[in-house]
């Protein structure tokens, strides 16, 4: 089959052959049919004109349970629904725990004097980081690309076991040296670590449960901080130190994670059965619900099976899609403001003369406010079916709170310093927005992959130069650093209005081509059309 390919806006942009509009609501999860029982979404499916350009292929790996004339009752939905949240979403939290709880202990290891016992400076420091983070972004889109091949099943758990290991020999760190190859060894084991749920649920229901992602990260780094300023108590113990007794014990439990999940994930909602997961997770009916759901949401989840490669001419397609650069350009400014301060977070405190225990546990309060924030920011672009807006009130939260600490003198007490911070690391975190937005923003399976990785390169890009911004010649209130941080926070306000316009534009173009042609001409261009994924005349973007 071609690969036609239409997302869930695209169908409120399209019309049946008979010239009338296919309702489709931008967020609604799905569609109440008027005197009828069911529960089921409108989609290209039900007009016969169009479902021949959007049925799977043979090789779709769920194409035994798709039936474009199922029907399920609301029940029936929100009770699939909950046994995903349950069996799937709520491990891939766990996963994503793991993968932050390796990854940011480093700065509860900082403040158990972790750099004078390794005879390194502030400035080594940010080098090692900068070392992870462009190891963590080399291997972005190879990963992401392997992960294509093998199956998510198979590719997430062999990267948790294999960072694990490395996690846990940080314990034995001599220097600059060893701190520079874990931290490269680590950035290249979990860059691209992304665990798929898009084909357990609709476009609506991915934002919410990616903030579930960084919730539970954050809410590991709220128990790491706890863990912490116990653990690194031992220092002294059979002559260790309090900071080598945390990667050790942190990197044995993320290893058990790991080897659990390569017996845990499955390969997709209908290949569930086999080892620890006994006869399967779903019943026949409820994988022809999973799966009828989320093709009706997005036809083009059927385009590639679950092991298929993509292919250097589709990659370069992809990597072409000049459309996505608004959303990159976010991903690469949005974070680098509150990535700064984070990462001196722990040295800063110790530096406002908090003790080693008081530091780790007044870290606590700024992951608090991130997560209530994170989950409004999310819910509240459900509501208002509003991504650029609303994403954007971090940059504004942001913005405020560097103005405040850019203003104040630098003799202000070591409270007042530490209620901006905690605000400022507290901030509306527009991450999962910005990511579903891409997703739905690119048309395809193909190109999904590869703007996910672009899309996180560019993150890890601005986290590059978060870990460069302060300088030791600007300590200890780094007033310069923090003057470039307002900067870039302005200049990422002003992109968020750019990406709207842009994406109005190009949708009143598209619009006005497709207007123009005729219910027959319509079905000739879906029928002939090399145009893939949002180069489309009937794809409509999101903003």
């Amino acid at each position: 089959m071609a690969d036609y390919n239409v997302t869930s806006v695209d169908i409120a942009h399209l019309k049946k052959s008979d010239g009338t509009a296919t309702p489709r609501s931008d967020y609604s999860e799905s569609i109440e049919k008027p005197g009828a029982s069911t529960f089921t979404q409108d989609s290209v499916f039900d007009d016969p004109t169009l479902a021949k350009f959007y049925t799977p292929p043979d090789d779709y790996e769920s194409k035994h349970r798709f039936d474009p004339t199922a029907r399920w009752t609301e029940e029936e939905e929100n009770a699939v629904r909950r046994k995903c949240d349950w069996r799937v979403c709520l491990f891939v939290c766990l996963c994503f725990a793991a993968l932050q709880l390796d990854r940011g202990n480093i700065t509860n290891a900082l403040s158990d004097n972790m750099l004078k016992d390794l005879g390194m400076t502030t400035k080594e420091y940010n080098m090692g980081q900068t070392i992870f983070y462009c190891s963590f972004l080399f291997m972005e889109l190879p990963s992401q690309l392997i992960s294509k091949r093998l199956g998510v099943d198979r590719w997430v758990p062999f990267q948790m076991v294999m960072w694990s290991v490395v996690a846990t020999c940080q314990c034995k760190l001599t220097g600059k040296k060893t701190f520079y190859a874990t931290r490269a060894l680590l950035g290249a084991l979990e860059g691209g670590f992304i665990p798929d749920l898009s084909y357990y649920y609709t476009s609506a229901e991915l934002t919410i449960r990616l903030s579930f992602f960084w919730v539970s990260m954050t809410t590991t780094t709220i128990i790491g901080s706890l863990v912490a300023a116990g653990v690194l108590q031992m220092r002294g113990i059979n002559g260790w130190a309090g900071w080598q007794y945390l990667f050790l014990i942190e990197g044995l439990v993320t290893l058990s994670i790991g080897i659990f999940a390569a017996l845990w994930l499955p390969a997709s909602p209908t290949q569930t059965s086999g080892g620890i997961r006994g006869k399967g997770w779903f019943s026949e009916r409820e994988e022809v619900i999973i799966v009828n759901r989320v093709l009706r949401d997005d036809p083009t989840k059927s385009s590639m099976h679950n092991r298929e490669a993509i292919g250097i001419k589709d990659l370069w397609k992809s990597v072409t899609d000049y459309d996505h650069l608004p959303l990159y350009v976010l991903g690469l400014l949005t974070y680098i403001a509150p990535g700064t301060v984070n990462a001196y977070f722990t040295l800063t405190l110790k530096g406002l003369g908090f003790s080693t225990f008081h530091t780790n546990l007044l870290t606590i309060p700024a992951n608090v406010l991130f997560i209530i924030n994170n989950l409004t920011i999310s819910w509240l672009s459900r509501k208002f079916k509003e991504r650029t807006f609303i994403a954007s009130i971090g940059s504004w939260w942001l913005l405020i709170t560097f103005i405040a600490l850019v203003s104040i003198p630098n003799n202000t007490g070591a409270w007042a310093k530490y209620a901006i911070f905690t605000l400022i690391l507290g901030y509306p975190y527009a991450h999962p927005i910005l990511v579903s937005w891409n997703s739905r923003n690119s048309g395809s399976v193909r190109t999904r992959s590869v703007s996910a990785s672009l899309y996180n390169i560019a993150v890890q890009t601005g986290t590059i130069v978060s870990s460069n911004i302060y300088q030791p010649s600007d300590k200890p209130y780094y007033n310069h650093g923090n003057r470039i941080l307002l900067g870039i926070i302005s200049a990422n306000l002003v992109c968020f209005f750019l990406t709207k316009v842009w994406f109005i534009y190009r949708n009143k173009q598209r619009a006005q081509k497709w207007e123009a042609l005729s219910a027959e001409e319509r079905a000739h261009y879906l029928a002939t059309t090399t145009d893939e994924g949002n180069r489309r005349l009937d794809f409509q973007f999101i903003h």
